[in-house]
């Protein structure tokens, strides 16, 4: 089940479209901004040449990641560096959408005069294109800075309360705490999850549960990273299923790693768990990207094979397959992935990846479904404006 993977996403085949349309999406950043913003710039020609040469670097960073730095899914940078180079990826995505939109507006406004027959505009105001460039820098700029501070910020503690169905009346009142894509790397660091592991100790919860994704990169460059993860205290124990990111360096050895530090791994199984006189079922399935490791599909029936007769928990690190959790009999189904759509905007792109599934309680059939917005990001895009991240504190009630 646990066979040695310790092969980059990005080399699988099926996988290289991905990075074939992340790097074409650099590239026509590149190509615009390069055309509309720098060879228009009032500097000289070998000004623009370092300018357009920087450009094409930064635009291009997943490239660099991919070949040079580690992988597109872990860049190996030290932190300052990580921040600089992934911030400026962003800040020039919103000077890219920002440049674009001024000119379709412009484009329109020119098709709206042609058709109404009037001249066109040859008035001059002191609104110049160069203060136009520099106030496009710094709306692109702003948001940018702010996307990627918040999504490096240790997240908060969000605190639900879940009225549950069938619950039996010894698991009232449970406390559980769920997080969700923690995706520890060389960008969300030790320090961190340190932090983490204070803040969930704080609430002194009865069941501590990871819904995939917890790190990025090889077991040997994450090991002081996920140290701090050994520290993690509840009265019933510490339990994760895997994302898809555990599959892309080393998944046997990442198993191994997750046990050693006290993380009990529920992989397409389960664990009966006898709590205050009843019995919870806490199961866990595997993601549908180990299929590319000749790995174990994700089966919730395999999971709760032998289960006894009782209330059910999945930790199912994607929401998508929330009928068919359903339909096997699960009462309540915690999932992450979506990272809630990260920056406002992108929600419905990301939930129609995701079955409609996006963020926070959804009721399929007679189950709950709470979908994380997760605790961290993978480095090749992070930013969050508008979508903290979080620690789930779940108070489990009867209905």
């Amino acid at each position: 089940m646990c066979e040695q993977v310790s092969t980059d996403l990005w080399t699988v085949p099926g996988a290289v479209a991905g990075h074939m349309l992340i790097s074409s999406a650099g590239l026509l950043i590149f190509f615009y901004l390069l055309l509309r913003v720098v060879l228009q710039l009032p500097i000289n020609r070998g000004l623009k040449t370092v300018t357009g040469v920087l450009l094409l670097i930064f635009s291009q960073q997943h490239f660099f990641y991919r070949h040079f730095l580690g992988s597109m899914a872990s860049p190996e940078l030290p932190f300052p560096l990580l921040f600089f180079s992934t911030g400026t990826f962003v800040c020039l995505l919103f000077l890219f959408l920002l440049a674009l939109g001024a000119d379709i507006f412009r484009g329109l406004r020119r098709l709206a005069g042609r058709m109404s027959g009037l001249p066109p505009e040859t008035s001059q105001t002191s609104f110049s294109p160069g203060r136009r460039r520099a106030v496009m820098a710094c709306l692109a700029t702003v948001p940018a800075v702010c996307g990627v501070c918040n999504a490096v910020a240790v997240p908060e503690i969000r605190w639900l309360e879940a009225r549950l169905p069938g619950l039996p009346k010894p698991l009232d009142g449970l406390s559980l705490v769920q997080v969700s894509d923690l995706h520890v790397s060389s960008l969300l660091h030790a320090s961190r999850v340190r932090a983490v592991v204070e803040k969930i100790n704080a609430m002194k919860p009865d069941l501590i549960v990871f819904t995939g994704d917890m790190v990025d990169g090889f077991p040997e460059r994450r090991a002081d990273g996920v140290s701090p993860l050994r520290d993690l205290r509840a009265r019933h124990g510490i339990f994760a299923c895997v994302g898809n990111h555990e599959y892309y360096a080393d998944f046997r050895a990442w198993m191994g790693v997750f046990q050693r530090l006290g993380i009990t791994m529920l992989l397409n199984s389960h664990v009966p768990l006898a709590i205050g006189g009843g019995t919870l079922v806490l199961a866990g399935v595997t993601d549908i990207v180990a299929e590319r490791f000749g790995l174990p599909l994700p089966d919730v029936l395999a999971a709760l094979e032998g289960a006894p007769k009782a209330f059910t928990v999945l930790l199912d690190h994607r929401p998508a397959r929330a009928e068919v959790n359903a339909e096997a009999g699960v009462h309540l189904q915690l999932s992450g992935h979506t990272h809630g759509g990260q920056i406002f905007g992108m929600a419905k792109l990301v939930a129609a990846y995701n079955r409609g599934y996006l963020y926070d309680w959804y009721q399929i059939a007679g189950m709950r479904l709470y979908v994380s917005s997760g605790a961290g990001l993978w480095g090749g895009f992070p930013i969050r404006l508008g979508v903290p991240s979080e620690i789930v504190a779940l108070a489990l009630r009867c209905a």
